[in-house]
């Protein structure tokens, strides 16, 4: 067992190693995840939240039982079922977070705040696996709480109430980290990735179709910019973690890691782009803590791994809940 959030596996994916086309990869992670938030702040002025989170869903399970047929439909079985359908709907919850999350905040400062999953995987470790924790660690944690609450500002009203989303995203993400790292080796991250998309459709399908959203009329009623949109946020949230997957095949997670971080000004940007918006100062400053905190965290993390000599797995070292 490796430390918080990180998971080893027994064999080594990467036969021929490109550290800089991995740094590329997950430089476009974490603009494709960007872009998928900014999407689903976008078009939630017209669209049901609801609808858009299927959608998505359901895009990664078709994409990836028809990559998966054609590669070894053998793979589309997995061989831990049980973790699959919990370890889906943790993720799920983390998207409901997200998905409600942006039609209440804006895209960079909601993505900073659930940023702290690096930090919340060590409080989470230490109360359910029993981890030790290190002095430097319980520091990072407090040094990330604090980040977060500069960009908060409790009682300045700035964000009020939605604040629960982001926090609610960050600890329903950490949870599914903390399974995660118990129990990615045991299944291929393809595989994995598929059985995310169907237990997240299988759930939300049901659901869409109770809740009395008219599905035909509000896909009816999208214009030809609205059906870009929609088509591209199932594209980037299949994409963002299939180009995680790649990026692990070519250089080792202490390279890739602190490139997560990206994400925030990728959010950042294509949020002042579509909207115009831009933190302040303090958003700013906040932005920064949180994140020197939790690529501080992920370097602790992978520093402990490493006497192992072994890369953790694709699918627990990701920090990205969409």
């Amino acid at each position: 067992m490796s430390t918080p959030g990180f998971s080893v596996v027994t064999n080594d994916r990467r036969p021929h190693a490109h550290p800089l086309l991995g740094v590329a990869l997950i430089v476009a992670m974490g603009a494709s995840f960007a872009l998928l938030d900014n999407s689903v702040r976008w078009l939630g002025a017209s669209m049901p939240v609801l609808l858009m989170l299927t959608w998505r869903y359901a895009t990664q399970a078709v994409v990836m039982a028809a990559w998966l047929g054609w590669r070894d439909h053998r793979a589309l079985r997995p061989a831990h079922p049980r973790f699959q359908m919990l370890r889906g709907a943790l993720l799920l919850a983390t998207s409901v977070f997200s998905f409600w999350g942006v039609q209440y905040m804006p895209v960079p400062e909601f993505t900073a705040i659930q940023m702290l999953t690096p930090v919340l995987v060590t409080l989470l470790a230490a109360w359910l696996l029993k981890e030790r924790v290190r002095p430097a660690r319980w520091v990072l944690v407090g040094l990330a709480f604090a980040g977060a609450l500069v960009v908060i500002r409790p009682g300045s009203g700035l964000f009020g109430w939605a604040v629960v989303f982001p926090l609610g995203c960050a600890v329903t993400y950490a949870s599914f980290q903390v399974l995660t790292s118990r129990l990615s080796s045991l299944e291929d991250p393809l595989t994995t990735h598929f059985w995310t998309g169907l237990v997240g459709t299988a759930i939300l399908l049901p659901v869409l179709l109770a809740s009395g959203v008219d599905v035909g009329a509000a896909l009816a009623a999208a214009t030809p910019l609205q059906w870009v949109v929609l088509v591209g946020l199932g594209l980037f949230g299949t994409g963002g973690h299939l180009l995680l997957i790649l990026a692990f095949q070519l250089a080792p997670a202490s390279t890739l890691m602190p490139f997560v971080y990206t994400q925030i000004a990728s959010a950042t940007l294509v949020g002042w782009w579509i909207f115009g918006h831009l933190p302040d100062a303090w958003g700013w400053l906040g932005m920064a803590i949180i994140a020197l905190s939790g690529a501080t965290s992920v370097w602790l993390n992978l520093r402990d791994a490493a006497p192992a000599r072994q890369p953790p797995s694709a699918v627990a070292a990701d920090t990205i809940a969409d």
